[in-house]
């Protein structure tokens, strides 16, 4: 029987088609999101200048650290949501859903109040230039009123993907990225009744669709009967089990402080970009905005490899996923192979979409992309490795790699040969810590152990199949056959 809107039975079949087939929307959903997060840039480049362009380039890394704060609780999650659904159990899926979604409304519930009285602080920790701390500093603080529908939009695709469903998040990501691409320009210049709100006004944009894309996305599950919908007495999974809660803290915890060593590498080397000006600021936001589309193959193959290999370890079929993690590794090199040559070619032809006619600060960016560019096919070689190795809950290992290839590696680099290099040290030790990251992380994979793991305990998983024979609420479609 074929599973239904839109899933995929990930245990079954040929894995480089199913890999491909299941990660292109995946990477659809990066395309549409960056293509939103681009245009964006545009119309702040070309309506409102360098300056405004440069301040949220400050802020958007401020979202990516909250955002990682809270990724690892959500990657904790996807993991068990696919093992479970890799069992075959409805039930424990949706607690573990119901548990990430209660722990989801309390952090967003705490990260607009922190970040809205912590926003000045966090702007002058970054040596934002005296110029653009204004405009940032409005810009963040409405971004961060926005965060939360955002977070909650972010946990239930990866839900989605979870159980093999990669189409689904695709249309509500079209959905947000039309919403916000379109109102951009009418809050930013004021067309219509709507006043000019400058660079407020982008972020109002994204508040607007955020919202608008999560109902329409909860709406769905609902109306399609989806099988993450909580009904009926699956609503006190909101309040987790202490065992539970612990699973995903736990695990979550190295997973996120993983993204939070990118975060803050990032903030450091903002801090390094900023002490060269204004134009070089510009330039590194747009430079990158090209390396953003570089890194999509490796993220989309990442997820769809972590998705895959969930499912079959759950299903105990651990003999399909070093293929599969072989056939995501081919598959990056060649999707990200394609994309930096291209990028390379043409660097310069987009590069004033979002710089304009400030011809400094595109020769700052080209020579940014030329010579860290390439540097993502190593980190797409890493990325695969680590979904893998993390489908298993080995967590811990891809961290400690992570954090030695982001700070004594490139950020301790870019501050080594600063005073004889200037700038270029600091494109230079890109290529450096992905090279770093990539031998590490093959070494961990051949030698780590860490296929003797486990995400969940077995006292768990009986726990989960006693409730569902008492009181769960199977949803009426066909569940995937293996």
């Amino acid at each position: 029987m074929k599973p239904p809107s839109g899933r995929r039975d990930l245990t079954a079949g040929p894995i480089g088609k199913t890999l491909l087939l299941f990660a292109l929307p995946t990477l659809g959903s990066s395309v549409l999101q960056s293509l939103n997060g681009s245009i964006n840039a545009i119309w702040i480049g070309q309506f409102l200048g360098e300056r405004a362009l440069a301040a949220t380039t400050n802020a958007n890394i401020i979202m990516f650290l909250l955002v990682a704060a809270t990724f690892g609780f959500g990657m904790a999650a996807t993991i068990l949501i696919g093992q479970a659904m890799g069992r075959r159990d409805v039930d424990a899926m949706r607690r573990v859903l119901g548990s990430a979604l209660g722990l989801f409304a309390v952090i967003s519930t705490a990260t607009v109040g922190v970040g809205w009285l912590a926003a000045p602080a966090i702007l002058r920790a970054l040596a934002t230039p005296a110029e653009v701390f204004p405009l940032a500093l409005a810009y963040l603080r409405v971004i961060f009123v926005a965060m939360p529908p955002g977070f909650i939009s972010v946990l239930l695709t990866m839900a989605l993907r979870g159980v093999g469903d990669s189409i689904t998040p695709l249309k509500f990501m079209a959905l947000g990225s039309v919403l916000d691409v379109v109102l951009n320009p009418v809050f930013i210049l004021g067309l219509g009744p709507i006043p000019a709100l400058g660079i407020e006004g982008s972020a109002i944009a994204t508040l607007i669709a955020n919202t608008g894309s999560l109902l329409a996305l909860v709406t769905y599950l609902y109306a399609k009967d989806l099988v993450i919908r909580l009904r009926g007495a699956e609503w006190r999974y909101l309040l987790p089990t202490a065992e539970l809660l612990k699973t995903i803290v736990v695990k979550g915890f190295p997973m996120g402080l993983q993204m939070l060593v990118v975060s803050t590498s990032a903030l450091a080397m903002m801090g390094l970009v900023n002490r060269h000006g204004t134009s070089t600021t510009a330039a590194y936001g747009a430079a990158n905005q090209l390396w953003t589309y570089i890194q999509m193959p490796a993220m989309a193959v990442g997820a769809a490899v972590s998705a895959m290999a969930a499912q079959n370890i759950g299903a105990g079929q651990w003999d399909r996923v070093d293929r599969i993690t072989r056939a995501g590794l081919r598959m990056n090199l060649l999707l990200t192979g394609v994309l930096v040559l291209a990028v390379t070619l043409l660097d310069r032809h987009v590069l004033w979409l979002f710089l304009g006619n400030e011809e400094g600060a595109i020769g700052i960016a080209a020579k940014i992309n030329l010579i860290g560019g390439w540097s993502f096919m190593l980190f797409g070689v890493s990325m695969v490795l680590a979904a893998t190795v993390r489908a298993n809950g080995a967590v811990v290992g891809p961290l400690v790699i992570l954090a030695i290839a982001m700070f004594p590696v490139r950020f301790g680099l870019a501050n080594l040969l600063e005073p004889s290099l200037g700038a270029d040290a600091i494109w230079w030790s890109f290529p450096a810590g992905s090279l770093a990251s990539m031998l590490m992380t093959i070494g961990y994979y051949r030698h780590g152990g860490w296929r003797r793991g486990r995400m969940a305990s077995a006292a768990g998983k009986e726990e989960c199949e006693e409730q569902a024979l008492a009181e769960g609420q199977p949803t009426n479609k066909a569940m995937p056959v293996g």
